[in-house]
């Protein structure tokens, strides 16, 4: 019975706590930007691991590391379990990394059981997820599921002027297989929440039906640089002032459509960056999110509108870039409906949720059933060398993805490929 099956929640938790030591930081977080040397390590390391399980490994065009376990009929495309092993600058243990390290977990529980599945199983671990280093984020899910093409992915330039060409190629992940060519029929993702909910209402998992709209901006205002002590006020064109007009507005516009919408400026440059000129230029990203997409239509008109008459002012010029659109997504009902059978069978508090981060899955969904199973993380916090998830609430998330990729393997044999 599939109901016998154990992941080993040990195993898991001290693989998490092993790879964590690969771009370990000294607070205890990591920082394994994609494409780094790092991110190579830690690459390395999943290929051995899955390679010793008896999995065959692709990786594509892009980067996207595929690792197949056969099933019993060949006929079935395979369930695709995945999520990412980069991480932010100052980034946590768990972000991405229980999804790719649970899916690992339940293929090493599968051949210590001997158990075959009908379908073939596949463990994914995507390209630049967190867009930290590229943007925009999930970069390998978009070229993927068509969103983008590895160009234009090839061209995205970090703040330091390397493309994630030359960087791919440096590290030696630049895959034969073309992107997208490796196909599953279904995906499911395991993560940690990354907000506040679950932990809040005492929720173990979180049964996410979907992802809400997000759009990325690049805002360059420029000015002119003058000597702060000899510059009357009135006569200067203070490019850091303009753009704090800006981001006060953007907060404002995310406040108007509360509680649902969220405003960020999370990346900020100013040039000459000295302390005794007037800045002439500055450099700063804003991301706006909300479930519908009609509302995301209407921060942009304000913050376009902000934008104009900051620019009919003559003083500042001002230039904006969208770098990113990801309209909100739905997940399949039926990947959700084994999800939940899983979590009941498994006996977890549950509770249905929108997410509010994006995820490979929101991309994923467009060419395939996907679902997304949330786990809490302490405080909400996320992005974060504090993030945590206990070790009960890392083997819980990894049960229940068991218990889904099994339903849904069970109810599917049926389903002609």
């Amino acid at each position: 019975m599939t109901s016998n099956l154990q992941i080993d929640a040990q195993r898991l938790w001290d693989r998490l706590m092993d790879t964590a030591r690969i771009g370990g930081t000294p607070k205890g977080g990591v920082s394994r930007l994609t494409l780094t040397e790092t991110d190579r390590q830690v690459r390395d390391w999943l290929k051995r691991e899955c390679e010793r399980l008896g999995c065959t490994v692709t990786v594509d065009e892009v980067g996207n590391m595929f690792a197949l376990r056969p099933g019993r009929r060949a006929d079935l495309p395979p369930i695709a379990i995945g999520s990412h092993l980069d991480t932010q600058p100052t980034g946590g243990k768990f972000d991405g990394i229980l999804g790719v390290l649970g899916g690992l977990e339940i293929l090493e529980t599968l051949h210590d059981a001997g158990y075959e599945t009908n379908a073939p199983l596949m463990l994914v671990n995507w390209t630049n997820e967190e867009g930290s280093r590229f943007a925009p984020a999930m970069l390998g899910s978009g070229v993927y599921a068509g969103v983008f093409d590895r160009a234009y992915a090839d061209s995205r330039e970090d703040r330091q002027g390397v493309t994630f060409g030359e960087a791919i190629e440096a590290i030696g992940y630049r895959g034969d297989a073309r992107a997208g060519s490796v196909t599953f029929g279904a995906m499911f993702e395991l993560h940690i929440e990354q907000g506040p909910i679950l932990e809040q209402e005492e929720k173990v998992v979180g049964i996410v039906e979907g992802v809400q709209g997000m759009r990325w901006y690049e805002i360059s205002v420029t000015g002119r640089e003058a000597h702060t002590g000899s510059t009357p006020m009135p006569m200067r064109r203070d490019a850091l002032v303009g753009a704090a007009r800006l981001i006060d507005r953007i907060e404002a516009i995310a406040l108007e459509h509360a509680p649902s919408a969220v405003g960020s400026v999370g990346l900020i440059e100013v040039q000459p960056n000295s302390r005794n000129v007037v800045p002439g230029h500055v450099f700063f990203t804003v991301d706006f999110r909300h479930p519908e997409d009609g509302v995301l239509d209407a921060m942009e008109q304000k913050l376009m509108a902000a934008v104009d008459g900051m620019a009919a002012k003559g003083a500042l010029v001002v230039e904006v870039r969208k770098v990113w659109e990801s309209p909100a997504v739905r997940f399949d009902a039926g990947c959700l409906a084994s999800v939940r059978r899983s979590a009941q069978a498994a006996g977890y508090p549950a509770r249905a949720m929108i997410s509010g981060a994006g995820h490979d899955a929101a991309y994923i969904a467009r060419v395939a059933p996907t679902a997304m199973i949330f786990v809490p993380c302490a405080g909400g916090l996320s992005h974060n060398e504090e993030e945590s998830t206990s070790f009960s609430e890392c083997a819980a998330g990894a049960q229940v993805l068991l218990g889904a990729v099994l339903d849904y393997d069970g109810r599917g044999a049926e389903r002609p490929s």
